[in-house]
């Protein structure tokens, strides 16, 4: 009998032995595996299951490193090294546009100064029409313009026809130009 129970203590000191040698933890989250690594590095062995919580779990695709920080279990595979929790990206504020100066014969475009609310520079789309004394529409157009971040820019609106230019009585931009 004395000689099964020290067989008994040997087996399971030899299975934590090997089971810390290979990576294994018993904490959620710490176990990490190394798939087609070329940098000559050593992976973890690590424990999975379908009912494992992925709050903190991190896997390696083509070298590099996936954590999923969501709670669930949507397993994203093909990623490397982007997470996917924490950032939003909200689309950009229109900028403010402000008619300065209307088409006259000599000058057959229309100026506008546009404000870039945005903490990051943007390309807007200003459209402007030109109206005749009895406010029908003569011509419409629109420009991209750049704007850099919080600030303004001056930007001209050529008639599509220079000959127009006498018709037009009225320049109407649009109050907003939203970001391409």
């Amino acid at each position: 009998m004395q000689l099964r129970g020290s067989r008994l203590k040997f087996t399971a000191v030899a299975v934590l032995v090997v089971l810390s040698l290979t990576g294994f933890s018993s904490g959620r989250g710490h176990g990490s595996s190394s798939s087609g690594s070329s940098d000559g590095g050593s992976g973890g062995g690590g424990c999975s299951s379908s009912g494992q919580d992925h709050d903190s779990s991190s896997s390696t695709s083509g070298g590099g490193t996936y954590r999923d920080y969501d709670d669930d279990d949507d397993d994203d595979y093909g990623s490397s090294g982007s997470s996917s929790g924490g950032s939003t990206s909200t689309a950009p504020a229109d900028a403010e546009v402000e008619l300065v100066s209307c088409v006259t014969e000599a000058d057959a475009y229309a100026t506008v100064e546009v404000t870039n609310p945005n903490s990051v520079g943007h390309y807007f789309t200003v459209t402007v029409r030109f109206l005749d004394a009895d406010s029908q529409q003569v011509d419409v157009q629109s420009v991209d313009e750049f704007v850099a971040a919080n600030d303004r820019a001056k930007v001209q609106v050529p008639l599509d026809n220079p000959g127009l230019a006498a018709e037009v009585a009225t320049c109407d931009p649009d109050l907003f130009a939203s970001a391409d």
